[in-house]
């Protein structure tokens, strides 16, 4: 399944909802900058003459499909969805996804067989959600309700999904306590539930490298994390995310950090270096769940089980 990003250009997310699937994967424009927009790369077999750029293509294509597997959040939906297929004897899972906009998450998902509700408040993401469920051949599979997660509890039944994703969510909603604990009910017996937040103090430690120290100080002293003018109404650290999921009445299996290293290191140092990204790749994954460096990640993710 091959989703849009915002530069335009698009990169397959591979989801396996338990079950077994391919991945392509196309590289974004500005990792691909010698190959033409239009144009498909295949890789040739010998004793074809390759051409400088296509040589460059084609190991940015296995560089980027590298990333993409050791992505560390993606490991862990993967052993959920999995995990939650086993407990249906093999029926595709039933995901709850929480502020999914516009499919990002949910179009791959029920391409892959699970069974995905969408609870997003913004008619014109659902509008792209529909678009992009009916080219996907996947509308059947997807149901969308408009509603902010503020009243999940009225929107979902109750015990009605095996993986809840609450990405990017609970920054921006007025009670997270409220929007977690409906979250808990709307899980199944031994549900799974993922969350990613925005980490408040990579917030301080990036503003700071980049010379925004009054910023910093302002993100550190602030009890939620904000800013004057701040698009978030909070951020996180690792032990208030950890309080919060177990206030639910969730058990919390794992917490780790997504974007360590890969957000801090210069651009440059990856061009320039080859081998640089994939080398990245596996050192981002390996310090995903190592304290202290995985809580100044930008984003922390947790998984809790019902």
């Amino acid at each position: 399944m091959v989703v849009p990003v915002s530069d335009g250009s698009s990169v397959a997310v591979a989801l396996h909802c338990g079950s077994r699937s391919t991945t392509s994967v196309r590289a974004p424009r500005r990792m691909a900058e010698d190959a033409s927009p239009s144009t498909t790369v295949v890789l040739p077999t010998p004793p074809l003459r390759l051409s400088t750029a296509t040589v460059r293509t084609n190991r940015t294509l296995r560089s980027y499909a590298l990333r993409m597997r050791l992505d560390a959040v993606r490991r862990a939906l993967e052993v959920e969805l999995a995990a939650a297929r086993g407990r249906r004897d093999g029926q595709p899972p039933r995901v709850l996804d929480v502020g999914g906009g516009s499919g990002t998450l949910a179009v791959p998902l029920a391409a892959a067989g699970c069974a995905v509700t969408v609870v997003e408040p913004n008619p014109n993401a659902l509008a792209t959600l529909h678009r992009r469920a009916q080219e996907a051949g996947v509308a059947d599979r997807i149901s969308a309700v408009q509603g902010d997660a503020d009243v999940l509890g009225q929107l979902v039944p109750a015990g009605s999904a095996d993986v809840a994703l609450a990405h990017g969510v609970l920054e921006v909603v007025e009670d997270p306590k409220n929007t977690v604990a409906a979250i808990a009910e709307a899980l199944a017996p031994g549900g799974a539930v993922s969350v990613v937040v925005a980490n408040r103090y990579a917030a301080v430690l990036h503003r700071a490298l980049a010379g925004r120290l009054t910023d910093a100080r302002d993100l550190l002293d602030d009890p939620a994390g904000q800013l004057p003018g701040d698009s978030l109404l909070r951020r996180f650290d690792t032990e208030g995310l950890r309080l919060l999921l177990v206030d639910a009445g969730l058990t919390v299996d794992l917490v780790q950090g997504s974007g360590v290293l890969s957000d801090v290191v210069p651009g440059p140092v990856l061009e320039l270096n080859p081998g640089a990204a994939d080398a990245l790749a596996e050192l981002e994954l390996r310090v995903s769940t190592l304290p202290p460096l995985r809580d100044i990640a930008t984003r922390l993710h947790a998984i809790a089980h019902r």
